[in-house]
């Protein structure tokens, strides 16, 4: 890992969001854009021959799905990051991308100050990867530190120790509930919905929403109007 710029390629099938998101790139301390690709397979070409350490990778590709190309770049053996960067908002997309070890899903449209608050927090991790690796063997610590940096659960901007969790609850599954709400077209989501979206058991799912909703990261909405048992929708609280 070297200590130069952080050498991006984008791969986005519009030439006008792919520019776009080249000029965010070029408005970031210590990043660099190296490559744009429109396709697919010109991705998996471009990846070889640029050697970036991320990739921004659309789903929406002309030739393959982005979910295959990481595929693809995961059977092939190269551990390039990834940052999924696209308006799929779909659950099975998600899971495809979190299978495939991506460092962040950005949904589209998104604002440069997101961007940029997530490539911040990318970056960090990756130093603070560079400085684990450089000391040897790692402690409980530095392995929870590695694999739970700060992301979309917490919205804070750098490396953080591993997010106590009442019991029962687990960092995966929580990872999986915020996916959804960041993602839902709709104003909230019941605990039944996100349940469903999610695999899991809606009891789960409601205490996962209420950890949310207690530490400041969601909205809990009563939904006026509704036959049957009233219930409430969770919505994601925007920063």
């Amino acid at each position: 890992m070297s200590g130069g710029p952080v050498r991006v390629l984008v791969v986005d099938d519009d030439p006008a969001v792919a520019s776009l998101h080249q000029a965010y790139v070029g408005t970031l301390e210590g990043f660099t854009c190296v490559g744009v690709a429109h396709r697919g397979g010109d991705a998996l070409r471009a990846v070889e021959s640029l050697s970036p350490d991320l990739v921004l990778l659309d789903v929406h590709l002309p030739d393959v799905p982005g979910t295959e190309v990481l595929r693809a770049l995961r059977a092939g053996g190269s551990d390039v990051d990834v940052v999924v960067v696209t308006a799929a908002r779909e659950l099975e997309v998600v899971r495809a991308s979190m299978s495939g070890g991506v460092a962040d899903y950005l949904v589209k449209p998104f604002s440069l100050a997101l961007f940029t608050e997530r490539m911040r927090a990318y970056a960090a991790h990756r130093r603070a990867l560079a400085r684990t690796g450089a000391s040897g063997g790692l402690a409980q610590d530095d392995v929870d530190r590695l694999l739970h940096p700060a992301g979309p659960a917490s919205g804070a901007s750098g490396p953080r120790a591993l997010e106590q969790l009442p019991k029962g609850l687990s960092h995966r599954s929580l990872e999986l509930v915020v996916q959804v709400l960041r993602s839902a077209p709709e104003p909230d989501l019941s605990a039944g919905e996100v349940a469903a979206r999610c695999g899991m058991a809606r009891v789960s799912a409601r205490r996962y929403l209420e950890h949310l909703e207690q530490t400041g990261r969601a909205v809990v909405r009563p939904r006026y109007g509704v036959a049957g048992r009233p219930e409430n929708g969770y919505a994601w609280l925007q920063r």
